[in-house]
């Protein structure tokens, strides 16, 4: 059976994510500069080989102090650790446009199985003739799982930064 290739369109992408500040608040963050493919047999993607590669040096979130801490050794450590990857080993559709998702991720040299809900927007052709597929996946990790573990005690009691990391990503891919 033959294999149709799908490759992210950064343009219309987001990978974004949302973490607790000082246990009250969310600072949300994305990163800017990531590919990704999609291998499928059919339309509805079930069992689909899924990759994605992220730089972790382009890591957002509005405040350059912040995102220089992310970058340095007490969190990401860039300078040693430099892409954060994902391998799908299961795309199984549930129902309708719902999906779960399960993959390894390797982040700060640590792989672990997370999964993730995914929402497959269809297939719809694009101004310019090109065959486009979306997609909204959503999924909580615990940093701590892949050895982020700086935090702050707060006088009042909690922590600076929550262990509980969520997911929200939006990807287009177009056909190949």
């Amino acid at each position: 059976m033959s294999t149709t290739k799908w490759v992210i369109d950064p343009t219309h992408s987001e990978i974004g994510f949302k973490v607790k500040h000082m246990m009250f608040t969310n600072v949300s963050g994305q990163f800017s500069k990531f590919d990704a493919t999609i291998e499928t047999e059919n339309e509805d993607f079930e069992n689909a080989k899924i990759e994605f590669t992220g730089a972790i040096d382009s890591v957002t979130t509005g405040n350059a102090d912040r995102d220089t801490h992310l970058l340095s050794a007490d969190f990401f450590d860039v300078a040693q650790f430099p892409e954060i990857n994902f391998k799908a080993t299961s795309f199984t559709k549930i129902k309708g446009s719902d999906y779960k998702l399960v993959g390894d991720l390797n982040l700060h040299g640590v792989t672990k199985s997370v999964e993730l809900v995914a929402e497959f927007g269809g297939i719809m052709k694009d101004p310019w003739g090109n065959n486009k597929a979306a997609f909204s996946l959503e999924g909580k990790i615990n940093r701590k799982d892949w050895g982020l573990n700086w935090n702050s005690a707060l006088e009042t009691g909690g922590v600076l930064v929550s262990e509980e990391v969520r997911l929200n990503i939006e990807l287009q891919f177009a056909k190949q």
